[in-house]
């Protein structure tokens, strides 16, 4: 069946899926994602002659997927698409609407897995030196209740807390002051899957924390309606969005010189390899960083070359150039007996 039903069907179908998302509390994200992905492929099998949604063949999701490969596409994307779709269809299964998940038996090309880009601890400190006033002004002493000067005070909070707790923008972005306890040293988020945990901080971030809230978040709310409970404000008093926090990490990175890969996020790897190559064990840093499986945290047990000749020559017996050598004269009689 093709056409005006075909089309209002499988609408009706992503749309009966989408709202799902709502009532599973799915991120804004993950709902781009898929809605994205299913009007992607429902537009592109109405141009299929005589295939309907419910039951496409394996030859037509294999087009579908040189399709994407065409468009040029990564593997990690195209994976995703794949997975809004299985997810799709496993919404319908249970619906009733559709005898069973055709991409099931579709094979999709594997992930790459790159290792990430991590700073140096020193890179981090050229990263927090690059906030204005940061150099010569301790944090914590009072400053000029100005606005330029408040944005400096919440920039530097940012940058040590994103490198303190190992947070994903969002997790910053989101975040209120009744999430922070700086008796305690800690900061609740809430992550992907809206899942909440604990952020630790450490004492550069809490006393950056503590002047920014001192110091800076007071004259920010000011601008606005002090209506606002987001820990980070931007100059007219309201929450930063995710797009603003990146925004002013990427312009720190660009002051600092850092190279132009560095991204938000490679704080947040930053902060899991330097807990790994601290001697922090892995399901720890799975717990710090929220991943759902230790496998996503594995890939931040690269060491570096120098660390790697280091653990060698102090865990192998034979790893030293003083190694005795084995006596030849004894191993020549013990052949003989």
């Amino acid at each position: 069946m093709k056409g005006q039903d075909a089309e209002r069907d499988g609408a009706t179908a992503a749309a009966a899926f989408m709202s799902s998302l709502d009532a599973r509390d799915a991120s804004p994200h993950t709902k781009r994602a898929y809605r994205t992905a299913l009007e992607q492929y429902l537009d592109w099998l109405e141009g299929v002659p005589t295939v309907h949604w419910t039951r496409p063949p394996r030859r037509t999701l294999r087009a579908y997927l040189a399709e994407l490969d065409g468009r040029g596409l990564s593997r990690s994307t195209v994976s995703s698409r794949v997975a809004a779709l299985r997810s799709f269809y496993r919404f319908c299964r249970r619906q009733g609407w559709v005898a069973g998940d055709p991409w099931a038996a579709i094979v999709t090309p594997r992930r790459s897995r790159r290792l990430p880009r991590v700073m140096e601890v020193d890179d981090v400190e050229r990263l927090l030196d690059a906030v204005p006033g940061s150099a010569g002004t301790p944090v914590g002493q009072d400053v000029a209740a100005t606005v330029p000067a408040a944005i400096e005070l919440r920039d530097r909070a940012i940058v040590e807390c994103a490198y303190a707790a190992g947070l994903r923008i969002s997790e910053i972005a989101g975040a209120s002051v009744g999430d922070v306890d700086l008796g305690h040293g800690e900061l609740r988020v809430l992550g992907k899957g809206r899942k909440e945990r604990i952020g630790m901080l450490g004492a550069p971030a809490l006393d950056a924390l503590r002047a920014y809230l001192t110091h800076g978040r007071p004259v920010l709310a000011d601008a606005g309606d002090g209506a606002d409970d987001a820990l980070f404000l931007n100059s007219n008093g309201r929450g930063m969005t995710t797009r603003g926090v990146r925004g002013r990490i990427d312009h720190l990175v660009r002051r600092a010189g850092l190279p132009e890969k560095t991204t938000p996020h490679t704080l947040r790897h930053s902060f899991a390899s330097h807990l790994l190559e601290g001697g922090a064990d892995l399901r720890v840093v799975q717990e710090l960083l929220g991943h759902a499986s230790l496998s996503t945290t594995q890939i931040y047990t690269h060491v570096s070359p120098g660390r790697l000749q280091q653990s060698y020559r102090a865990a192998h017996p034979r790893a030293t150039s003083d190694t005795e050598p084995a006596d030849d004269s004894t191993d020549e009689e013990a052949d003989r007996s």
